[in-house]
């Protein structure tokens, strides 16, 4: 087998000459975002449902726990300083 001489990788047997440029380009270009869990997780998150739903109860919470922060900090900054 012969290997072409600007890259180790590819053999001069490979034909391209019908090949599409770009093809799958936005497909690629949209990208993927894999997470892996560790096994002992896999019975409370089978499935990347109940991954999501379970990050979005975890968002509310603490987006209710911010806005619950902001109040409580303007609150404070309304009453009179004790002198």
């Amino acid at each position: 087998m012969k290997v072409m001489r600007d890259d180790p990788d590819m053999l001069e047997e490979y034909d391209f000459s019908s090949g599409i440029r770009g093809k799958y380009a936005c497909r690629y270009k949209e990208g993927t975002n894999i997470i892996m869990l560790d096994p002992e997780l896999m019975e409370y998150f089978p499935d990347s449902a109940s991954v999501n739903e379970a990050l979005r109860s975890l968002a509310n919470i603490m987006k209710k726990y911010k806005n619950k922060k902001a109040e409580q900090g303007a609150q404070a900054d309304r009453q009179p300083a004790a002198s």
